[in-house]
């Protein structure tokens, strides 16, 4: 069983930026690929980007393709995703899910999530 514990949310001004890790632990790390969904009040939880087992493939939603990257480190057990040019529409309870294999693209179902983090972005 896979443990993901997420950490860099909060409050920021629209226009800021944010940075979010999830550390892994309980199965090695390089052998499955890792994504972030998210879930605004009153709405269903979204993909928002996944990477593969070596950070050679990566996916993103639509509505953050060019703001938000997705990354890895092997090394350390954690995936992070680095949030630019935040809008207030990005406001929402951050997860880091957990794949069974080496990819996963926008529909590949999860295995394992964490428990959130809260991102807030004023206008």
């Amino acid at each position: 069983q896979v443990q993901l514990v997420e950490s860099g949310g909060g409050l920021v001004q629209a226009g800021g930026s944010l940075r979010l890790s999830c550390a892994a632990s309980g199965r090695t790390f390089s052998t499955y690929a890792m994504g972030w969904f998210r879930q605004a009040p009153g709405k269903e939880r979204e993909f928002v980007a996944a990477i593969s087992w070596s950070g050679g493939s990566k996916y993103y939603a639509d509505s953050v393709k060019g703001r938000f990257t997705i990354s890895r480190d092997n090394a350390k057990n954690t995936v992070y995703m680095q949030m630019n040019s935040l809008k207030p529409e990005d406001t929402a309870v951050y997860y880091c899910a957990g794949y069974t294999g080496l990819v996963a693209t926008t529909m590949t179902p999860v295995d394992n999530w964490g428990q959130g983090t809260q991102v807030t972005v004023s206008s």
